[in-house]
């Protein structure tokens, strides 16, 4: 939002510096973001041309003798046509920035006579696009004086940036408002439009809409016999500061009057409108070639303003073409109507369109200055362009109802920490224009106010306490020290947040790089990991493939996996440990620990094999890289392992033979790994080696409270450990971890761990049959144990196998 510091004082009575309404804006909340004080124009001045010679080498330059006041000419070389003795123009220096061709002026030779510098065209100084001789001031213009200061290029532009919460600040009389709330001056009030009327406005209008909210109200007026040409110099001027370019008069007086007052107004040519106007509905594939000279195929989506010819105008976004005012049009209709903020949001991104129409109307206009500014805009018309008025025809305007909350003043200490008085309170929110009404009583203030039909962002209490904060000063807020903590080992994080930290340092010492994807993805990937209803679909999505809240974190590795291997590093293993979404509601949202490995990236290192062979790496990854990283995750996050079951199968997106769940008891799901079914990886477009897991961090029971955090000591055996290796010929469909969880249960004391080191298949063992080889690591506690003692060990290990599994010892 720009404007100049004339503009805001056309509205504002302040004796407040360019320095001290920037910061008083930033303050409340309209923040600067860039003030150009027109410091470039500072060095131009008027000066006076007391003779013009015909130059010695060249028939169409002259030299001219310049006086800037000081009593000392100058020699310049100009090329001007009408440059002559007695002209009085602008003048640049040696050393001068000339914006309008983006050159520093140095003092130069001209066909060999010398020039101190440069009498100055419109075009020169960015004034205009006339460039067809010098500025030709009056001769009574001041010799010697700044030249920007008598043309009004002085006026410092200030430019802020608005928040979409605050439409009543997109109009120079808005924020003139807040500033003299702000106690930095007096809002000027406006004077009520005043002329006559004759006749009615002959144009039918009517509103043909399924739903009365896409158009809430809409006004017209038919202004006879205006005379349409350039706008004045002053509204040009203004149009030009804040990048806008004029056009023509009633062109101009729309785009003041979006700026001024905040509400876009639109002009049709009456000679060019057919029929009566109909606000609707665009038909499907109808089509209207706009103002910026561009075609748009619209849909029913659309609202539109249309008269027998077809679309006259894309409502509240932009015009026609076609029924556009020019220097030949005599009769206007002026619109001023209401437009739906979302469904001009929608329109206007789903046509690409961006005007500073659309910029208001998707914030909120101000409802109630729908008709007061149709009338501001036909007294400019008048003033400007003259013409008979006829009386305006309204359509759909129901009234506005104003927003009425009940708000105690104690709320803005009980939010802010301000002790900020009652009676500052209801002053602030005076001069904001709310409606204060209540008084004092036994128990505090408690008041009605009634929120302003310019500001549909204030709903509740909180929103009055941000206006009476703002306005009084968020720097009067003073900063505390944050108390001391009572004791030293308080604890701070919660579970969950704890177990997402130990994820991820255990996952990072695993070799893995933690990744961050969207939270996006596409209805195919949702529903080809176990998502994709209706309900976690996004009513607004930023792109198309980017409609569904994901299910999973493993699309987005997957397919981040593969970007890095089409670009050379196929090698890669990362995670993420992120919420997923099951469902819309808080309970549906989980904590999850995702990873994927790609090629050669397990732990034991990627490459080539026979470069990585002795350290174990150069293989491609499989489900057992897969389950140890999330047995890795389990464990960093304190879970007993001895609790932990693995299951054989996964859901339908990983593999069914190379895949498994993780279990905490029968219900308790904690987790999935494994490799990934051909058919996932096909349908996402991704190759390769790949392997992953996903363990939820939520699904862990919370750890047992402990009387002290305080670690025992470390207790180690004096004795030896030792290692037997057993091997058993069980079923084909045995699982192996039924054989280490019968083989653990034998002796919990002594048996600290088992391991499957071979799985063997063959004729010899007959068909149906398989050897399971476990490694069992024994560690005595309070004695060696002697040779009977293992015989009897070896006898309870073989014996739970048997009668768990039906296996037997291989001979």
């Amino acid at each position: 939002m720009k404007f100049t510091l004339s503009w805001l004082k056309d509205h504002l009575e302040t004796d407040a510096t360019l320095t001290e309404i920037c910061e008083r804006l930033t303050s409340i909340g309209l923040e600067v973001e860039d003030v150009d004080d027109k410091a470039a124009y500072k060095p131009f001045v008027i000066a006076k041309v007391l003779s013009a010679e015909k130059h010695p080498e060249a028939d169409r330059l002259k030299v001219l003798m310049v006086d800037a006041g000081d009593g000392k000419p100058v020699q310049i070389v100009c090329g001007a046509p009408n440059a002559r003795a007695g002209l009085v123009g602008a003048l640049a220096r040696p050393g001068t920035y000339v914006p309008g061709i983006d050159v520093t002026l140095a003092v130069g030779k001209i066909r060999g006579v010398e020039s101190h510098g440069m009498m100055c065209s419109e075009k020169e100084l960015d004034m205009s696009d006339n460039h067809e001789g010098i500025i030709d001031l009056p001769a009574d213009a001041p010799v010697g004086t700044s030249f920007a200061a008598y043309a009004g290029l002085d006026d410092p532009v200030i430019e802020i940036n608005l928040t979409p919460n605050r439409p009543d600040c997109t109009s120079i009389h808005g924020i003139a408002r807040d500033l003299a709330a702000a106690g930095l001056g007096t809002l000027k009030p406006q004077a009520r439009p005043d002329f006559r009327t004759e006749g009615e406005t002959s144009v039918g209008l009517k509103i043909v809409l399924d739903d009365e909210r896409l158009c809430p109200g809409f006004a017209l007026r038919l202004v006879r016999g205006v005379k349409n040409g350039p706008s004045p110099a002053w509204m040009q001027a203004r149009l030009k500061a804040i990048g806008l370019r004029p056009i023509n008069a009633l062109v101009d007086i729309t785009n003041y009057m979006t700026f001024d007052q905040g509400r876009p107004m639109h002009v049709f040519d009456a000679a060019k409108v057919k029929g009566g106007l109909t606000v609707r509905r665009a038909l499907d594939g109808e089509t209207v070639l706009a103002l910026d000279t561009r075609e748009y195929r619209l849909t029913p989506n659309n609202v539109v303003i249309a008269d027998e010819n077809g679309v006259e105008s894309i409502g509240g976004i932009m015009g026609g073409e076609h029924s556009g005012c020019d220097g030949n049009t005599t009769d206007v209709l002026i619109e001023s109507a209401l437009w739906d903020p979302i469904n001009i949001a929608k329109s206007g991104r789903s046509l690409g369109i961006i005007t500073d129409a659309r910029y208001r109307f998707e914030r909120g206009v101000d409802p109630e200055y729908m008709i007061p500014g149709l009338d501001r805009t036909t007294e400019l018309v008048l003033r400007l362009c003259g013409g008979t008025p006829a009386e305006a025809k309204v359509v759909g305007y129901k009234g506005h109802q104003p927003k009425v909350i009940d708000f105690p003043f104690s709320e803005v200490k009980r939010l802010t920490g301000l002790e900020v008085s009652t009676e500052e309170s209801r002053q602030i929110l005076t001069r904001l224009g709310f409606t204060v009404e209540g008084s004092a009583n036994a128990s505090g203030e408690r008041v009605s106010v009634t929120v302003p039909s310019w500001r549909p962002d204030v709903d509740g209490k909180a929103d009055l306490v941000e206006e009476i904060m703002r306005i009084h000063g968020v720097d009067q807020i003073k900063p505390e020290a944050i108390d001391r903590l009572s004791s030293v080992n308080g604890k701070i994080l919660t579970t969950l947040q704890v177990r997402t930290r130990a994820a991820k340092r255990a996952l990072a010492a695993r070799g893995m790089l933690e990744a961050v994807t969207w939270s996006f993805i596409s209805e195919d990937q949702a529903k080809l990991f176990g998502g994709g209803s209706q309900a976690l679909k996004l009513a607004n999505p930023i792109a198309s493939d980017m409609s569904d809240m994901r299910p999973s974190l493993l699309p987005g590795l997957l397919t981040a996996a593969q970007r890095n291997a089409d670009k050379g590093f196929g090698d890669v293993a990362i995670f993420e440990v992120s919420g997923t979404y099951e469902t819309d509601m808080p309970e549906g949202q989980r904590r999850v620990a995702g990873g994927v490995r790609r090629g050669t990236a397990s732990i034991n290192g990627a490459g080539r094999l026979w470069s990585n062979n002795a350290k174990g790496g150069g293989k491609p990854v499989d489900v057992f890289d897969a389950k140890a990283d999330a047995l890795a995750v389990l464990e960093a996050c304190g879970l007993p392992m001895g609790n932990v079951q693995i299951e054989k199968g996964a859901p339908a997106w990983y593999h069914p033979g190379r895949s498994g769940t993780i279990k905490m008891g029968p219900k308790v799901v904690l987790g999935y790994f494994g490799e990934f079914h051909p058919k996932t990886l096909g349908s996402l477009d991704v190759s390769g080696a790949l392997c992953g897991f996903e363990v939820f961090l939520d699904a862990m029971p919370e750890p047992k409270k402990k009387a002290t955090r305080t670690k025992p000591p470390l207790e180690l055996s004096p004795f030896q450990a030792v290692k037997r290796d057993f091997a058993f010929v069980v079923a084909s469909d045995v699982e192996a971890g039924a054989i280490v969880k019968a083989a653990v249960s034998a002796d919990r004391k002594l048996i600290t761990g088992v391991n499957v080191f071979d799985v063997f298949e063959g004729a010899s063992l007959g068909e149906g049959r398989k050897s399971v080889a476990i490694e069992v690591q024994i560690q005595p506690v309070e004695r060696t144990l002697t040779d009977e003692d293992f015989e009897a060990l070896t006898g309870k290990i073989v014996a739970n196998v048997e009668k768990t599994t039906g296996g037997v010892l291989r001979a």
